[in-house]
């Protein structure tokens, strides 16, 4: 019979390492839910970031339903980025639907659930973890950070402050001297950083064992996020082999962090499997899966410890249903994010709704009588939730977005980082489920509003260009390219342009610049592959180049490890056999910045594009070098 349902979500866990670990013996637990219970990779859907995936899993229905768009929005009267909140979703999320059908709730950490909306029940909101950084208090403040308010002292003993994690607790993730703990508080600061993430695990950990037993709620949700920062972080570390030099450094004091987060999660299901009666059902899923062990293309992202934001997620996260009603052995078949709503209503035997997309997962449940039939909709209107003006005097908000600065989410706020990034977002959904003129009219506006961003420009001739509009689309693009040379969204969408207009040659030269700029764009790619039958942006070589490259790629790798001593040799080499190779001297500037060597970096660029006048990637990060190095005193 319908009974309690239990949600554990934990960001970032990658079901990839969960198998590794898992066959290794090291996380009994999940191989408990395995065994014992239904399990399947749950598909995630871009853009990979948190507040978006979590809202749509909370709400059943898509982002351009929902509304939250980004981490961040942006005051229309400051035009500071201030953290998404409750007021901004447009629709119920699954507490407000229990509450309604008259059963309790407890919510712990969730995203965007600040301000708290009152519950049958309680909501800790994502606040909550940043009200220790300020002894001071929350001066100006209008809303507190729980429902009820007065459950804020009540929990107030169960929030561990990154100074409560002791050497002790930290000496299973990390190899560090004492004196290191003395450091003040700064999200800069890794090991600070990672303090900060498992004080927050901890507590939400604490707060949600303490909610389940005394308050005994229908429905409980707690949500985890130092899985994911601890991957960001120290991702790159994990289980990589042959490091050199300073990673190798990083290895020694940080390699195990992330396995160790891992076994701490799964220490977490254990304190809930121990909590659960047999009226519970359990359901544990991330948001999406995380790249680890995989060192970037680029290594000077890795001299801060840190990869880069959202580029490190992986589509597809876990899920794992146990206990009440749930099926021994079953394998999801490809579940969606989109499909965790109707279940858990199915299994509380609540109506999932018609305008709720997803599937309820029912291979994997025992449901009387197939379960209860959909009605229409939970929506109540607009549910007056209007677009959120930044709270005054809420410095829990700007804790959140330096967190996320420092993560790499967010950029350095001046230029394009000011606008409307989940504005962007929504009307590229828009475009890609093929809402052309609900994407037409968004991207036309956000243009109008930043007219000096390039990607904006970029994005709205992709738009016009499937319109038909092309003139409109190529001055949209002539405008991207003059103020961003290296926007690959912008040489791709070109690219088109000219392939539909029959000029095949001048496609391939654009979608190769593409592919230059960013070698990571797949559209470019998979274009180059059906022009050309090759997906590799590069001219023609002689055969003294064809070996030069060999040499360069080899350097690139030992540079990736750390390995910068041998990378340059590898280089002189590749400078003796091919001496007017532009791309050699674009090596040989990576890794002298990366040995600190600016002056290097900046004499190498300036050869290379000696023999590349054209080339914009030469001509643009020798500009950011001279521009960094005037920026700085001398000495």
């Amino acid at each position: 019979s319908p009974g309690r349902v239990l949600v554990l979500a934990l960001d970032g866990i990658d079901p990839d390492v969960v198998d590794l670990l898992v066959s290794e013996g090291k996380l009994p637990n999940f191989e408990r839910l395995r065994r014992a219970g239904a399990s399947g990779r749950l598909v995630s859907e871009k853009p990979l970031l948190s507040p978006i995936v979590w809202t749509t899993i909370a709400t059943g229905k898509p982002p351009v339903r929902h509304g939250i768009g980004d981490f961040v929005a942006v005051d229309a009267r400051t035009g500071e980025r201030r953290p998404v909140t409750s007021r901004m979703r447009r629709v119920e999320a699954v507490w407000n639907i229990f509450s309604e059908a008259e059963r309790s709730v407890a919510v712990v950490g969730w995203w965007a659930t600040w301000p708290p909306e009152q519950v049958r029940g309680a909501v800790v909101s994502d606040h909550t973890a940043y009200h220790f950084m300020f002894p001071e208090g929350f001066a100006g403040e209008e809303t507190g950070s729980t429902w009820p308010p007065e459950l804020a002292q009540e929990i107030a003993p169960l929030l561990q402050k990154p100074g409560d994690v002791t050497a002790q607790d930290l000496a299973p993730f990390v190899t560090i001297s004492p004196e290191e703990l003395d450091r003040p508080f700064d999200f800069e600061d890794d090991l600070q950083h990672f303090r900060w993430a498992l004080a927050t695990a901890r507590s939400y950990r604490d707060i949600g064992l303490k909610l389940w037993r005394e308050e005994r709620p229908d429905l409980a949700l707690v949500y985890i996020e130092g899985t994911d920062t601890t991957s960001h972080l120290f991702g790159h570390l994990f289980r990589a082999q042959g490091l050199a030099g300073e990673l190798a450094a990083q290895q020694a004091r940080y390699g195990r962090a992330v396995e160790e987060m891992y076994v701490f999660a799964d220490r977490l299901v254990g304190d809930f499997l121990a909590a659960m009666d047999d009226r519970t059902t359990l359901a544990v899923l991330s948001d999406h899966g995380f790249e680890l062990g995989a060192l970037p293309d680029d290594p000077s992202v890795t001299r801060d410890l840190r990869r880069v934001s959202e580029r490190s997620h992986r589509l597809e996260g876990i899920l794992y249903l146990y206990g009440n009603g749930v099926r021994p052995g079953v394998r999801f078949e490809k579940p969606r994010i989109l499909d965790v709503t109707p279940t858990l209503l199915a299994v509380a035997g609540l109506a999932p709704a018609r305008d709720m997309p997803g599937r309820v997962l029912s291979e994997a449940l025992s449901l009387p009588g197939g379960g209860p039939q959909r009605i229409a909709t939970y929506e109540k209107g607009s549910k007056g939730r209007a677009e959120e003006r930044a709270e005054n005097g809420d410095p829990a908000g700007d804790a959140l977005v330096e967190h996320l600065r420092s993560l790499g989410y967010l950029g350095s706020g001046s230029g394009s980082d000011r606008s409307p990034q989940g504005d962007r977002t929504l009307a590229a959904l828009h475009f890609r489920e093929g809402r052309l003129a609900q994407a037409e009219a968004l991207y036309a506006k956000l243009v109008a509003e930043n007219p000096e961003d390039a990607a904006l420009h970029a994005s709205y001739a992709g738009v016009l260009g499937v319109l038909g509009r092309s003139g409109e689309a190529r001055r949209h693009l002539e405008k991207a390219l003059a103020l961003d040379p290296l926007n690959a969204e912008a040489h791709h969408n070109l690219a088109v342009l000219y392939e539909r207009a029959g000029e095949r040659e001048r496609a391939v030269e654009e979608y190769q610049k593409a592919l230059r700029y960013d070698p990571r764009y797949e559209p470019s790619r998979d274009a180059l592959v059906r022009l050309t039958g090759s997906g590799v942006a590069r001219p023609s070589e002689t055969p003294a180049e064809e070996k030069a490259r060999a040499l360069a790629e080899q350097a690139a790798d030992k540079a990736r490890r750390g390995d910068y001593d041998g990378a340059r040799a590898d280089l002189d080499e590749a400078a003796r056999v091919a001496p007017r190779y532009a791309l050699v001297y674009q090596y040989r500037a990576n890794v002298a910045y990366l040995r600190g060597d600016e002056a290097g970096a900046i004499a190498d660029l300036e050869k290379a594009l000696e023999l590349e006048p054209e080339n914009a990637l030469y001509r643009e990060n020798l500009r950011r070098l001279r521009e960094g190095s005037a920026s700085r005193p001398p000495g």
